[in-house]
């Protein structure tokens, strides 16, 4: 990896210190970090106009194909922008090389770009909170050891390898099996909010899936209602594998009396086919330790009650 090639089309930086702090880390690797203006970009809560940041998306088919993009971080801005985003000739880029990396916010980018063209993303790290992040005193974090090791076997290997060793709850009738699926999915908020939009990619391209969702900031009845959604469109049934991730920084309260994220996953696991297993501990998500995955890729799982292993080659 010698470069790295930033982009910001969500929401502007909440600091001036992370951006930074996250460049600095990098060039400390030897790594050449381009385009960082981008990070300094502010109109009311976007990190630059509308214009701008599609643009920005845009000259990304005009990239070296052997560049490697990350976003800056997430927040809230890239649904504005997908009318015009030029799909065919990022795609064209991708599939000479190029790639793309990003996981929040960006999920509307990566599943709009593989509804549309099938092209490949990779869902990982960003700037700001996994390079750049500060702790309590402001100082900087050091970048989590295991994200970046697999973020280094995606983007030099093109290698996914990983194994979960935790106890599994939610696996229906399914106990023990394998099986090899389209690798797709991310924030569960944005996938939620992509469907019956052609922005998300159809049943016919998804079927027998490997899906995988996080989120942040939120609690686990929305959670809930957001999957919910996804099973009524007819979409978690049509999977594979559901992998759960992260769902971090919720709080429940008094009035939940016992209600939790595990009671909102039992509440899915009733009316999901018992077929199609739910696996929960994937390392993915709004934290530190989070993977590289491929989206739009083929995988291999397999899983038994004690765990599951991820893999992929792309």
């Amino acid at each position: 990896m010698k470069s790295i090639h930033l982009i910001a089309p969500s929401g502007a930086s909440l600091d001036n210190k992370s951006p930074l702090a996250g460049i600095n880390w990098l060039e400390g690797q030897g790594i050449a970090v381009e385009n960082i203006d981008c990070v300094n970009r502010v109109y009311e809560r976007f990190a630059g106009s509308d214009d701008a940041r599609l643009s920005e998306l845009n000259h990304l088919s005009k990239l070296d194909p052997r560049a490697l993009v990350m976003a800056m971080r997430g927040g809230y801005g890239l649904h504005r922008l997908l009318p015009g985003i030029e799909w065919s000739a990022i795609a064209k880029a991708i599939q000479n090389g190029l790639q793309v990396c990003g996981h929040s916010d960006f999920t509307v980018f990566q599943l709009g770009l593989l509804a549309k063209t099938g092209a490949m993303t990779l869902a990982g790290p960003m700037l700001n909170y996994d390079f750049g992040r500060l702790g309590d005193d402001g100082s900087p974090v050091v970048p989590d050891t295991f994200m970046w090791q697999h973020f280094q076997n995606a983007t030099e290997s093109r290698k996914l390898e990983c194994e979960v060793s935790a106890p599994q709850a939610f696996l229906g009738k399914a106990k023990t099996s394998s099986l090899t699926g389209l690798l797709w999915g991310g924030n569960l908020t944005v996938v939620a909010g992509l469907v019956g939009t052609p922005y998300l990619p159809s049943n016919k391209q998804t079927q027998g899936g490997i899906l995988f969702l996080e989120d942040v900031n939120e609690h686990p009845y929305r959670i809930e209602r957001m999957m919910m959604q996804l099973l009524d469109a007819g979409i978690l049934a049509n999977q594979g594998a559901i992998l759960l991730g992260g769902f971090s920084a919720y709080r429940l309260y008094d009035n939940d009396k016992g209600y939790s994220l595990e009671r909102a996953i039992e509440a899915i696991r009733k009316r999901l086919p018992e077929e199609t297993p739910i696996l929960t501990g994937l390392p993915f998500g709004h934290q530190a330790n989070k993977l590289t995955l491929p989206v739009g890729a083929s995988a291999n799982l397999s899983f038994n009650p004690n765990g599951f292993e991820l893999k992929s080659q792309w």
